[in-house]
């Protein structure tokens, strides 16, 4: 599923979307590995006194897929991240289904740089994150000469 391309397979206008329904366990993993424990992820009375009156899951996390749909469907796994922005526009609850759409909107060959930008709406259509970040690709590999 993971593949190595260069810059020069990539394309503007690449897209790719999935669709995951974020679980307790997503939560679970995510908070325990990261150290996460804000109330609001964790604890049912605490979420009940905030304005969205239930559990949040991680925004992190969930911006976590729109990377993952990045190095897996679309540039493979040799440009690294050398600029991320989100935008939490809305919450995501444990058991919303969020659809991500990622495409790639700028390519510059000559910094080797790729533009990459995101979406991602809840299961009732509403926009829950935007994503704007830029990938860097290594110079390609030269052979060094043969020796005789």
């Amino acid at each position: 599923m993971y593949q190595v391309k260069t810059i020069d397979e990539i394309e503007v206008g690449d897209r790719a979307s999935i669709a995951k329904t974020v679980t307790e366990a997503d939560g679970a993993l995510y908070i325990a590995s990261t150290g996460d424990f804000g109330p609001v992820h964790i604890d049912d009375g605490y979420a009940a006194g905030t304005r969205f009156e239930k559990r949040l899951a991680p925004g992190i996390m969930v911006a976590g897929i729109c990377t993952s749909i990045l190095t897996s469907h679309l540039v493979g796994v040799l440009g690294v991240s050398i600029e991320d922005r989100f935008w939490f526009t809305g919450p995501v609850f444990y058991g919303d289904t969020v659809n991500v759409e990622v495409w790639i909107a700028e390519k510059n060959p000559e910094n080797r740089t790729v533009v990459w930008e995101a979406s991602a709406r809840n299961q009732d259509g509403l926009e829950v994150l935007k994503a704007w970040a830029t990938l860097k690709f290594p110079r390609p590999r030269t052979r060094p000469p043969e020796t005789t």
